[in-house]
């Protein structure tokens, strides 16, 4: 049912979805509003206990009003009565907008998962037209230190390094804290190198330990480790080789190579995507040596004590 309210009598649902309000983007919505009007109305419910009308969905819409000094809106009237279902309601509207926060999400879909009868992650996936891996990762986010979230929510770590961190024990979270308060991570990407690299040692830890290890396993890792550093100064070698090739004049490469350049290039072509290949293994065993100096296998250890940004 459709009615015109007095502002007055509507107010927000203090356990909607949304915490977090684009400034900017709200004064967009009030001056679209000023010059074209409402074109969807806001939807509210009766509220016995505090009297009015509480907002279901279409809390941007109100603000925008409040910006513009309405003093009424058009509403819809609905009568759901189940809390749980007017949450889904109002997610449903907000879940794709993109200033609602990773965070907001995650919470969303933890309620809905513990206050809904029979609801999975596959149904609730389901709902809000999501895939089963992209609720799970919002969800891993929840598992972060609450300095992490923080961190996430004011912009200085992406959410994608955000849901590798989440995935290290307490203790590996704090150790990776340390560092970047202390300015150690360039960029995402290097904290997203890390804490893979600890999430694989964390799990795996003791095949990091070399006092547990074998004799044979000793000699087998000592093999191992002659054999690599003799093929990177094999590497090193073949540079000089690509070298002379590179100060090579153009035309006297035309002419030693006539007939066969094509073939050349793609020899060459195959070298410079075995080497991308190679640089980024060699990034990861650079985290993972930087790693097995703080991580932690025990999930209930404490986190260590980090130093504060202002310190």
């Amino acid at each position: 049912m459709q009615r015109v309210l007095k502002m007055s009598q509507v107010h927000r649902n203090p356990r909607q979805p949304r915490e977090y309000f684009n400034e900017e983007a709200l004064v967009e919505l009030a001056n679209s509003i000023d010059k074209y009007g409402l074109m969807q109305t806001i939807e509210v419910r009766p509220d016995n206990e505090q009297g009015g009308y509480e907002i279901v969905a279409g809390e941007r819409r109100w603000r925008a009003h409040q910006i513009l000094g309405r003093t009424k809106i058009r509403v819809t009237i609905i009568s759901e009565k189940s809390e749980i279902q007017r949450f889904k309601r109002s997610m449903s509207e907000n879940v794709t907008r993109e200033d609602m926060t990773p965070f907001e999400e995650a919470y969303g879909y933890q309620r809905i998962l513990d206050e809904e009868e029979g609801a999975t992650v596959e149904s609730v996936a389901g709902d809000f037209g999501k895939t089963v891996t992209y609720v799970k990762l919002r969800l891993q986010l929840l598992e972060l230190r609450a300095e992490f979230q923080q961190l996430v929510q004011d912009g200085k770590i992406g959410t994608q390094a955000a849901v590798q961190i989440a995935q290290l024990n307490l203790a590996n979270q704090g150790a990776m804290l340390s560092k970047f308060v202390r300015g150690e991570f360039k960029s995402d990407n290097e904290i997203v190198h890390f804490a893979f690299a600890m999430k694989q040692q964390q799990d795996q830890a003791v095949l990091m330990i070399v006092e547990d290890l074998t004799e044979e396993q000793r000699t087998e890792r000592a093999a191992a480790k002659k054999k690599t550093q003799a093929t990177l100064d094999d590497i090193e070698r073949l540079a000089a080789k690509l070298e002379e090739i590179a100060k090579t004049d153009a035309l006297k490469l035309a002419q030693a190579l006539e007939g066969h350049i094509g073939v050349r290039m793609e020899q060459l072509e195959r070298v410079s995507g075995l080497l991308t290949r190679a640089k980024f293994q060699l990034k990861q065993a650079k985290a993972h040596a930087e790693a097995k100096e703080l991580v932690s296998v025990n999930p209930q250890a404490q986190a260590p004590e980090h130093e504060h940004a202002a310190a």
